[in-house]
């Protein structure tokens, strides 16, 4: 049996295909190493989403030259030619043959090469887990997306949606919170957009929420063009004790040419009045999104409807991203590319803008008391949790993690908020 290093990159998804792929290689009768020069095999999941990240995973393969390796995860599917120049004789599997890297390690732990990019089935349900937290369960409930985005690379790996049945997610679940688990982070390319026989998301939450035990569920990712159809269903669902208040719904811009250019399937003012219809019906509720600077073709003024819908907007959270042009995507060949300066300037801009909107945010806060659920370690002796709108709350307290706490807000700091135990 080979003793393999298991290496993560990328979203939620890609991190509960981690902690299947270390559950089935110990249930195989392999061992896990704690660093690749201390392993047989190092096993990669990989993440192709943006180029920094892709140019990191590359330099990884570069390191580990010569030795045993398993690239996973998206990059083998999608850009296979580019993992097999950068670690010839690397063993590939695809995102939805993950129950297959057992067999991918036994073949490369004695010098064999496998690839298996094929997957027909990319059912995430009752699998083995190794957690790299024992707090928080990660609930894939589908594969793929419905979109056709121009400048999104993930559709040539992760396919067309592909919805999990109900019965399978809700058993894990069960089983992660009789284990200890305390958040159940329910995830997808667009949660809303989950559709299993007639059971839709409302209905899966809810019966999340069954289950028996105290924890809190956090809905993933979903678009704004998905989540209209359910909405009634779905606020209903927010109200319930075990579910965060938050919800994160990607933009991307501010402008309705550059969405139209991008592919995606609603307008500003939908989404306007998507998320005005939220804050009526869950009063305080956490609101995530993304932007993108410098699409092709984006101009000044595009990229200003941009600001002035952040200013309008006010996230608790935003994902700032510079475009990337990513391999066989629309994008990659539209007219007025920019060079890295211009979207980096602009990337700076949003920073500047967003930092400022985050500090009135949060200032506000102070004095606030409310529970926090402690999810995870934070720096020095201070504890990380969440409020019920999953603001991060940082504190110095004796109470173990997945304890629930009293908190009062004491200070705003950039990005999070510093309380003590009231």
């Amino acid at each position: 049996m080979a003793r393999v290093h298991v290496e993560v990159y990328g979203c939620s998804a890609n991190q509960a295909d981690a902690e299947i792929a270390s559950g089935l290689l110990l249930e195989a009768g392999h061992s896990l190493a704690e660093t690749a020069e201390a392993a047989d095999v190092s096993v990669i999941l990989t993440c192709i989403v943006k180029t920094p990240t892709e140019t990191k995973i590359v330099r990884r393969l570069g390191e580990l030259a010569g030795r045993h390796v398993v690239v996973a995860g998206c990059m083998p599917k999608a850009l296979r030619s580019l993992v097999e120049e950068t670690h010839p004789g690397a063993s590939l599997v695809g995102p939805d043959d993950v129950a297959r890297i057992p067999e991918a390690v036994e073949k490369a732990a004695t010098g064999g090469r496998a690839v298996y990019l094929e997957g027909s089935s990319p059912n995430r349900t009752c699998f083995p887990r190794e957690r790299r937290s024992g707090l928080i369960h990660i609930a894939p409930i589908a594969a793929g997306c419905l979109g056709n985005c121009s400048y999104c690379i993930v559709k040539v790996a992760r396919g067309r949606l592909y919805s999990f049945p109900p019965e399978g997610i809700v058993a894990d679940a069960e089983a992660a919170v009789a284990s200890g688990c305390k958040e159940i982070w329910v995830t997808a390319e667009d949660t809303a957009a989950y559709n299993f026989e007639g059971v839709r998301l409302p209905e899966l939450i809810d019966r999340l929420c069954a289950i028996d035990g105290k924890f809190m569920v956090r809905i993933g990712m979903t678009t704004p063009n998905s989540v209209l159809p359910i909405f009634d269903d779905i606020t209903e669902t927010f109200q319930g004790e075990k579910v965060y208040k938050f919800l994160h719904v990607p933009v991307q811009s501010g402008s309705d040419v550059v969405l139209a250019r991008m592919r995606r399937k609603y307008t500003v003012t939908e989404f306007k009045e998507l998320i005005t219809r939220f804050r009526e019906a869950i009063p305080g509720i956490g609101i995530a999104t993304d932007i993108i600077c410098g699409f092709p073709g984006e101009t000044e003024g595009q990229f200003g409807e941009s600001l002035s819908l952040v200013e309008w907007l006010r996230p608790d959270m935003l994902n700032r991203s510079r475009f990337w042009p990513r391999p066989g995507t629309e994008a990659t060949g539209m007219k007025d590319q920019f060079p890295s300066r211009i979207t980096k300037d602009r990337s700076r801009v949003l920073d500047e803008l967003w930092w400022r909107v985050n500090a009135d945010l949060n200032q506000a806060w102070v004095g606030w008391e409310g529970d926090v659920l402690l999810d995870k370690l934070g720096h020095s002796s201070f504890k990380e949790g969440r409020t019920n709108s999953y603001k991060a709350v940082v504190l110095k307290t004796r109470k173990r993690l997945g304890d629930c706490v009293r908190v009062r807000v004491t200070e705003a700091a950039k990005g999070y908020l510093i309380g003590e135990e009231a």
